[in-house]
């Protein structure tokens, strides 16, 4: 067919000028769906026994962001085990990933063709091509040979993306004689294409390889943890271990014991030796998350660390040399703790060696959906039911709504939403609707969801002089709280924004003071 060759032909093109992968990936299905006047397509990768969408054409915005574990998808399964072109009947029972996420049909597609093309390199699966469409008999008039052609065309789009990743990665290696890992299996996924996570993604690539000290800034809920992970799995450390040591919950009595390990004897309760964090990451990485919480007694003992590499344990005259990598995290402005006298300004500068701040979420744009097809479907499975997905509407809601707790609010509003959908429906197909985000919907007919600044005489009236000064500090914190939590519909992470205060230590605080 002269159509057939034509699109074949720009595909083949497409292998070879010099655009972006995800351009080439964007074409591929582009010409996919002019060549088999198809409803949905997706380019997927194959990676640790899930697809991974790439690109999608016809299907709901929220499935790039689903990865798909092929044990749960009975033909996605059936794809990556053929090794060949798979037609899927008609009347095939098996269920279809994408039931429901094709904007233009609502329902489950009971009648429908489908097509699922492997794509091999050296016969190592590499990923998949899926083609839907609406008649039953839409792709009968493609031979397997003609299929196999379009297959073999993808596979070569893939692969060579793959290698552009791997060279790019070769490339920031300047220094380093470590080889690079290419296994993936210390590979951290971060969801999002949008142009802020790729410049995060940029820099984390930039920093991973060196040996600079890294202080990772941004809001509660924005996935630091998750990126000081993706830094040290991109590292020549990746084979030893990453230690995390949460500096906020960190007792002031054990603090010390904690970083820098301790001897038998050396306080009431030492009964043996221990290793402190520092120790326990040599050769390794140590995480120091929200390391703005720590001490100023803890922070001149932390820079003596970072100065020379040594450290001695409580009760230990010895000195311990240490090889560790520090990657720090917070989410207060350190600069400003600096010029208030609460964070030491020359381990500030040793910290911020390379900043690298992670973007809330409502500056990632479509990343939104994204991650909330991800949870989606992480959702999906841990309820063992057939569909879960978003209705229309709920895009809009997601989209509107200004996100004080980013992504960690995000996950949790989308599994509590699937609670309440799994709760009502009927049968294996679960749709959440606008009513499962009520308080999402109230937040984003409300506009940027801020809230009006509380003035402090709002919760205070007069004071009873026979209250002690911490009895009185208590009862101000205690109203305080109360007002902000309750302006902010409940919302204790908003609450913690408005406060300016950790949301950790504020659900100290309150438990502290009776609240909870």
């Amino acid at each position: 067919m002269l159509h057939s060759s034509i699109s074949l032909t720009s595909l083949a093109l497409d292998l070879t000028t010099g655009i972006s992968s995800q351009d080439r990936f964007e074409r591929l299905l582009a010409t996919v769906r002019q060549l088999f006047n198809s409803e949905a397509s997706a380019l997927l990768l194959f990676q640790e026994q899930k697809f991974v969408p790439l690109a999608i054409d016809g299907l709901a915005p929220d499935v790039l962001g689903r990865h798909f574990v092929i044990d749960e998808h009975p033909r996605l399964e059936v794809i990556a085990r053929a090794g060949d072109v798979v037609r899927f009947p008609a009347d095939s029972d098996l269920p279809d990933p994408y039931d429901g996420l094709i904007p233009s049909h609502t329902g489950e597609l009971e009648v429908h063709a489908c097509i699922g093309l492997p794509l091999t390199v050296s016969d190592r699966l590499i990923g998949a091509l899926t083609i839907d469409g609406f008649s039953p008999t839409q792709f009968d008039g493609f031979t397997n040979d003609e299929l196999r052609t379009v297959s073999a065309l993808a596979a070569a789009s893939l692969n060579n993306a793959l290698l552009m990743d791997k060279l790019e990665q070769q490339a920031v290696q300047t220094s380093s004689s470590t080889p690079i890992k290419t296994s993936g299996v210390n590979r951290v996924e971060m969801i999002g294409q949008s142009p802020a996570m790729q410049s995060l993604k940029k820099e984390i690539g930039i920093v991973a390889d060196t040996e600079l000290t890294t202080l990772i800034l941004g809001e509660t809920g924005t996935g630091k943890e998750l990126v000081a992970a993706a830094i040290h799995a991109a590292s020549p450390r990746a084979d030893f271990p990453m230690v995390y040591l949460n500096c906020a919950a960190l007792p002031e009595s054990v603090a010390e014991s904690e970083l820098f390990g301790h001897v038998k004897g050396a306080f009431t309760g030492a009964i043996s030796n221990r290793k402190g964090k520092f120790e326990l990451a040599d050769q390794g990485t140590l995480f120091l998350d929200e390391v703005g919480e720590l001490s100023l007694p803890l922070q001149s003992k932390l820079l003596r660390v970072l100065q020379y590499g040594d450290l001695q344990r409580v009760g230990d005259d010895r000195s311990l040399k240490v090889n560790t990598r520090i990657i720090a995290a917070t989410n207060r402005d350190l600069k400003q703790e600096v010029m208030e006298e609460r964070f030491r300004a020359d381990l500030y500068h040793r910290l911020s060696v390379f900043p690298v701040a992670v973007p809330p979420l409502r500056e990632r744009g479509n990343d939104i959906l994204q991650l909330a097809g991800f949870f989606i479907e992480k959702c999906r499975g841990q309820m063992g039911i057939q569909n879960l997905r978003l209705s229309d509407e709920c895009h809009e809601i997601l989209m509107a709504y200004h996100w004080p707790g980013n992504v960690r609010e995000l996950e949790h509003c989308i599994h509590r939403a699937a609670i309440l959908a799994r709760s009502e429906a009927e049968d294996q197909f679960v749709l959440i609707l606008p009513r499962h985000f009520s308080s999402l919907e109230r937040g984003a007919r409300d506009g940027n969801n801020s809230v009006k600044e509380l003035p402090v005489s709002s919760f205070t009236s007069s004071v009873d002089s026979s209250l002690s000064l911490r009895e009185a500090t208590d009862l101000f914190q205690r109203q305080m709280i109360e007002k902000t939590v309750d302006a902010c519909n409940g919302r204790w992470a908003e609450a913690a924004r408005q406060l300016s205060v950790d949301a950790g230590n504020l659900h100290r605080l309150a438990k502290r003071l009776g609240m909870k």
